[in-house]
């Protein structure tokens, strides 16, 4: 996306797709103590990414979208510098439609940053659907699990995750993200494979082992993890297992969203997080 469609960050915190308890500190790993090829990541089935795709077909989400693509990632916090009637009428021109799948979207798994033997790399953050508009911008839709059912949670600006998970699985892997680096990974076989810059300044350009990737990884932030001193002492920072509330763009959660879902993400500034360049409407 351009740098002129780009006025908001996008948090580089992970929201869960699925009920996700804390993963207790464990002790720190050993090459011996991860398999080279440990178990792939558990993939969501062909049922629950149609009901994650049918969160994002409701009315009211392609009317959210319509305002995402007429304020072009200004956020609703923000002046957008005309009248609602114009942001109406600009909504309702761009047409949003939803286009390719609806995918899985992984993230690293705090239980392999701790080191359990076998323990996949990534596991089901959220599930992710691209919506375009008639002007070409381009939108994820975020769909969490919440209470039974799958609601849509945020909107991003750009197509990561489609794009990237499609990438991956063009080459037979599976696509996930770092995001307290802002990276994206491809993991398969036995091997850790950048897929975007900034996995490629965290594993070379050629990759890392599985295992090599599991020492970087709880040697960045195994001391986070739920019961380290990092946790206990309340900074912003572990495995946090929940968060406040998103909101749409007129403060008011959408209707096909509810409550708060729980963050699996190493999140807190302690980690030098680097803000997403893009722009959402949380939810």
């Amino acid at each position: 996306m351009s740098s002129h469609h780009v006025h908001a960050t996008r948090s580089a915190t992970a929201l869960a797709a699925v009920a996700l308890t804390a993963v207790a500190l464990a002790p720190a790993a050993h090459a011996s103590d991860t398999p080279a090829a440990p178990a792939a990541p558990a993939a969501l089935g062909s049922g629950e990414l149609a009901a994650a795709r049918s969160a994002t077909q409701q009315p009211s989400v392609l009317d959210r979208l319509g305002h995402f693509f007429a304020r072009k990632g200004v956020p609703p916090t923000q002046p957008l510098g005309i009248g609602a009637a114009d942001e109406a009428k600009a909504a309702t021109a761009a047409a949003p439609r939803l286009t390719g799948d609806t995918v899985p979207v992984y993230t690293l798994s705090a239980a392999f940053v701790a080191g359990r033997a076998g323990t996949p790399v990534a596991e089901v953050e959220f599930a992710a659907t691209t919506a375009v508009a008639a002007d070409g911008q381009r939108a994820s839709v975020w769909t969490a699990r919440q209470d039974g059912s799958w609601r849509v949670v945020n909107i991003a600006s750009g197509g990561d995750e489609t794009d990237y998970a499609a990438r991956a699985a063009a080459d037979g892997g599976t696509a996930f993200r770092e995001p307290q680096v802002d990276a994206w990974y491809e993991v398969k076989g036995g091997r850790v494979l950048p897929l975007d810059e900034d996995a490629r300044r965290s594993v070379g350009a050629r990759g890392t082992t599985v295992a090599a990737y599991q020492q970087l990884v709880h040697q960045r932030y195994g001391d986070k993890l739920p019961g380290s001193a990092y946790d206990a002492s309340g900074k912003a920072g572990g495995f946090d297992t929940a968060a406040p509330a998103g909101t749409g763009r007129d403060g008011a959660p959408l209707p096909a969203a509810g409550a708060a879902v729980g963050l699996t993400a190493l999140a807190g500034t302690a980690l030098g997080l680097r803000r997403r360049r893009r722009a959402r409407i949380k939810y």
